[in-house]
């Protein structure tokens, strides 16, 4: 319990550093809203332009501390208010909660895929060292992780959609068709998702095979797996509950950090295929210095992070007691 607390105080802190810089990042930004709606609308007079940024929350003609108090009121209910320069009439929550959902089905489980797929490939390639699968999986994936994603997804456009005409190039479903629950829609929605998931996941799986892997074979010299060994146990259980079991400990507090940034999509590869994600709408918010679209996905991000790195903390305390030994 002493160590949940302590954990939960640090979470505390953390937080509100992390949301005080979320306010104040924006704000030593070049520029203002008022330049980038005087730019878009410049028929507009001094008055009309005051009273429309008081309207969308994005009057900066207040205290800094009057706009901190506001914030952090905004931040709790997660109320932004309205866009300043992309589709009016639309709250930013809404915005989000949209470009959210695409983001999540494509990055998130593009990433659990990855983690589960490299820490599996990584734990039998330690355990069979030496064989064919370990003198061939490891080696690829980690030339292929080495790839930039934007080159990766251009490299994957020109072959399977441009030259081979299998797959979609943009978006996430075909322009026209109705949204809907039927196999149509569903079917049409996951074909346009295969090459920006192929892109992800040919980029990260490297990295948790090579981590899984190394430290299986540190695992594997350690007294309990050669103690087991010695008992007679048989090798398949071994390698879950000996070796892979705390092997996968040092590599939970990454995926805790992956799987938080999830929220923050992919935006070099959302940008290449147009896909209608966060991080398309984050580059877009950060380009018309948009402050309640940039203040929210920010505030979100530090929030998935760091609930992400609190659970990974519980669950390798669970896994491992030694993590809640008082020094």
């Amino acid at each position: 319990m002493r160590f949940v607390l302590r954990r939960l105080g640090f979470f505390a802190v953390t937080l509100w550093a992390a949301v005080s810089l979320n306010f104040l990042i924006p704000r030593l930004m070049p520029g203002n809203p008022a330049q980038v709606l005087v730019a878009q609308h410049p028929h507009l007079n001094p008055q009309a332009l005051h009273a429309l940024l008081t309207l969308l929350g994005g009057n900066t003609n207040q205290g800094l501390l009057s706009q901190y108090v506001e914030y952090w009121g905004h931040a709790v209910t997660f109320n932004f208010g309205i866009s300043l320069t992309t589709a009016f009439g639309d709250s930013v929550r809404t915005m989000v909660a949209q470009r959210l959902f695409w983001t999540l089905g494509l990055v998130g489980v593009t990433t659990v895929l990855a983690f589960v797929l490299g820490t599996f490939i990584g734990l039998v390639s330690a355990w069979k060292r030496g064989s064919w699968l370990d003198s061939f999986l490891p080696p690829i994936f980690v030339v292929t992780s080495a790839f930039p994603y934007f080159w990766m997804a251009l490299l994957s456009i020109f072959v399977f959609s441009v030259t081979l005409g299998w797959l979609p190039s943009d978006n996430a479903y075909t322009t026209g068709l109705v949204p809907g629950l039927d196999w149509h829609y569903v079917g049409d929605v996951l074909q346009h998702a295969v090459l920006p998931a192929f892109t992800i996941l040919i980029t990260a799986i490297g990295g948790w095979i090579l981590t899984m892997r190394n430290n299986v074979i540190t695992v594997l010299a350690d007294d309990y797996v050669r103690m087991a060994r010695a008992k007679g146990l048989r090798p398949w259980r071994i390698m879950w509950h000996y070796a892979g079991k705390n092997a996968i400990l040092p590599n939970l507090t990454g995926f805790a950090m992956s799987l938080g940034l999830v929220v923050s999509g992919a935006i070099l590869v959302e940008d290449v295929f147009n896909y209608p994600g966060v991080g398309s709408l984050m580059l877009s918010a950060v380009s018309d210095l948009d402050y309640p679209v940039m203040q929210a996905l920010f505030l979100l991000i530090t929030v998935a992070v760091l609930l992400s790195i609190l659970a990974a903390d519980v669950i390798t305390a669970i896994l491992d007691p030694r993590t809640r030994e008082q020094s």
